[in-house]
């Protein structure tokens, strides 16, 4: 059973799992078809977890059968499509654009990698589609997906390995 996030309004977002719903965050760019990096759209497709990694010194290891590993303070996500290591994790300092998966923000203090764009890498096609903690207000991300904290750790306890998130532009 996938993870299904899709518009339920003229500004409002829902992930369902099952038979739970949650409110959530999309890409400034909203739900597409057509993505490249930077866009801020969240592409359209199913794309499988891959990895969970979260703040051991702000969490406990969350309740879930995903693979999970403690964030360290460098690593970081390759964000330069012309570097080898595009859509990547990596390890700073990085010479590469990147980001810092060790944030002052609360929104990495969980962090699931989706498999879009990994298998194989195209460069410039996006990188760093994750499913992480929604801000307060909900606003849009960069293009990955965003629940609470509560929903996020809901979802994660009932996910299977099988799991897979996808984007719906379906009305």
């Amino acid at each position: 059973m996938d993870l299904i996030v899709k518009k339920i309004g003229d500004e409002l977002w829902e992930a369902r799992h099952g038979d739970r719903s949650w409110r959530c965050a999309v890409g400034r760019g909203g739900i597409h078809l057509e993505k490249t990096e930077g866009d801020g759209v969240s592409p359209v497709g199913c794309w499988p977890i891959r990895h969970l990694y979260y703040r051991a010194d702000r969490m406990e290891k969350p309740a879930t059968a995903l693979p999970c590993t403690p964030i360290d303070r460098l690593d970081g996500w390759c964000d330069e499509p012309s570097d080898p290591q595009y859509n990547r994790k990596v390890r700073l300092p990085y010479a590469a654009s990147h980001e810092e998966l060790w944030r002052e923000d609360e929104v990495y203090d969980i962090v699931v990698v989706l498999g879009h764009n990994d298998d194989p890498v195209v460069p410039g096609a996006g990188s760093a589609i994750f499913l992480h903690l929604a801000r307060d207000n909900y606003s849009p991300t960069a293009g990955c997906a965003a629940l609470s904290r509560d929903d996020l750790l809901e979802f994660l306890a009932r996910a299977e390995p099988s799991v897979s998130l996808c984007f719906s532009d379906a009305a």
